[in-house]
């Protein structure tokens, strides 16, 4: 697999629906958060990612008509990293516990679904077609991540990718 990473060319409303989107995944897993600290200080088991997308739907997405705005994938997937941050503590010797995100730094969301590519332009559920800075790889998609970099929106993304092999020249190298 090769990763690619390329500069969205946004007009203005789809730069509000690239925040919109950033906003809710960000406002996601902060509840998520939220909860889970509560659960925690109760002394219950912490909820997995599935229990709080459960809640979510009951509670938060019936209450807020704006999260209907923006994909599903964007608050599912925050909680999904939410949950493997979560586990990462627990794994991995000296990782500090999820923090709360701030808005404006590192924004980035999650969408997957019907994606097409074609030549410098990529077609994203709720988006439609967005112009890229450089032609893309003629490859299948099957999922995205967009994040904010410097106030410039980026596109990234898996593609199957053969290594080219090359001859050897010569059976061994020196170097000094």
């Amino acid at each position: 697999m090769k990763s690619v990473k390329v500069r969205l060319e946004l007009n203005g409303k789809q730069t509000t629906l690239a925040r919109k989107h950033a906003g809710t995944a960000r406002f996601a897993y902060n509840w998520g958060l939220a909860k889970s600290h509560e659960a925690i200080e109760k002394g219950e088991k912490r909820l997995s990612a599935i229990d709080l997308h459960k809640l979510w739907v009951a509670e938060v997405k019936s209450a807020n008509k704006w999260t209907y705005e923006v994909s599903k994938c964007a608050p599912q997937q925050a909680l999904r990293n939410l949950d493997e941050a979560y586990r990462r503590v627990f794994k991995v010797k000296g990782t500090h516990p999820p923090r709360f995100k701030k808005k404006g730094i590192k924004d980035k969301f999650y969408l997957e679904g019907s994606i097409q590519i074609q030549e410098n332009r990529i077609k994203l559920p709720k988006f439609g077609w967005l112009k890229c800075s450089e032609i893309l790889p003629n490859a299948e998609v099957k999922n995205v991540v967009v994040s904010s970099r410097a106030k410039h929106w980026f596109v990234s993304f898996k593609v199957e990718h053969k290594p080219i092999e090359t001859e050897k020249k010569q059976a061994k190298i020196g170097v000094d």
